[in-house]
């Protein structure tokens, strides 16, 4: 048995479908499944019960799981610990940001970055997902939640004020009603969040003219007529077909942390990369 098989079992149990799997960790589909043929044989046992909408752990997969889970915590922290005493500043940094976070605000310093060091490539991951440290996913998160883990080092990095926009040429709605005005807010899934609540109880009467999670997208439906929307101060305030709206109360603004595995605080490019982006953005 390898451990690279024990990764290829981890990322179906995971993700749950082969391609998915074999996306994830930069594998084939059809080399995922003869992978797991042969760790099923190498096991004598079915790992996994094969459905028409994926894959689902057996009893005796659910097992092999904790086990495999044990190995890989192994075997990342060892990693990180290799990994955290390199003093050179080369090789990769994977990041992960909000979408118009890692667009308006990372860009320009991993620009600048990359000039000062040239011998480190920095990959920006910017989706939903919250990448997970432990596991090397990336190593240097930005996001608006605390962290909580206590493996990693983290620090609230800035506060983002927000604010309410509509295309240039609007007037402000009167707080508190919102008939026969169109807004943009976030999807159903993310609905909770302090600017939709914010939204919904300021302009109770609105209709919604749109939903996205993607906050670059709200901006293009705001400038593109769809409605009113509330976006982060430093997206609205760049885009020239925007205007701020002032109905007497400003949207909560959010605070954006930045954290990374303690096993990597002695990582040269990290701790590089980490002050450049303090001395920009919160300096």
């Amino acid at each position: 048995m390898e451990w690279s098989d024990l990764r290829i079992f981890l990322a179906i149990a995971r993700e749950g479908t082969l391609g998915a799997a074999a996306r994830k960790i930069g594998q084939t589909q059809p080399t995922m499944g003869r992978r797991l043929r042969a760790l099923e044989q190498a096991l004598g046992q079915t790992l996994f019960q094969r459905t028409a909408d994926g894959f689902v752990l057996t009893d005796e997969g659910t097992a092999v799981l904790a086990h495999a889970e044990r190995i890989e915590d192994e075997a990342l922290a060892l990693q990180r610990q290799a990994t955290g005493t390199e003093t050179q500043l080369d090789g990769t940094l994977r990041l992960s940001s909000s979408d118009w976070f890692g667009t308006l605000m990372l860009s320009p310093v991993i620009a600048a970055f990359g000039k000062r060091h040239p011998r480190v490539i920095v990959e920006l991951l910017t989706d939903a997902r919250l990448y997970s440290l432990p596991r090397r996913e990336a190593d240097l998160v930005f996001r608006i939640k605390p962290f909580d883990e206590p493996e990693v080092v983290s620090r609230k990095l800035l506060h983002i004020p927000y604010a309410l926009y509509g295309r240039k040429g609007s007037k402000p709605p009167r707080a508190g009603d919102g008939s026969g005005i169109r807004v943009v807010t976030m999807n159903a899934e993310f609905a909770d969040m302090p600017d939709a609540v914010w939204l919904k109880r300021t302009l109770p009467k609105a209709e919604i003219g749109a939903r996205s999670n993607n906050r670059q997208a709200q901006a293009e439906l705001c400038a593109g007529g769809g409605g009113l929307a509330v976006l982060p101060r430093p997206l609205g305030d760049l885009d020239r077909r925007l205007v701020a709206l002032d109905i007497g109360a400003a949207p909560p603004g959010r605070d954006t942390y930045v954290g990374y595995h303690r096993d990597l605080k002695r990582l040269a490019r990290l701790r590089a990369l980490l002050d450049l982006v303090i001395e920009e953005l919160a300096g």
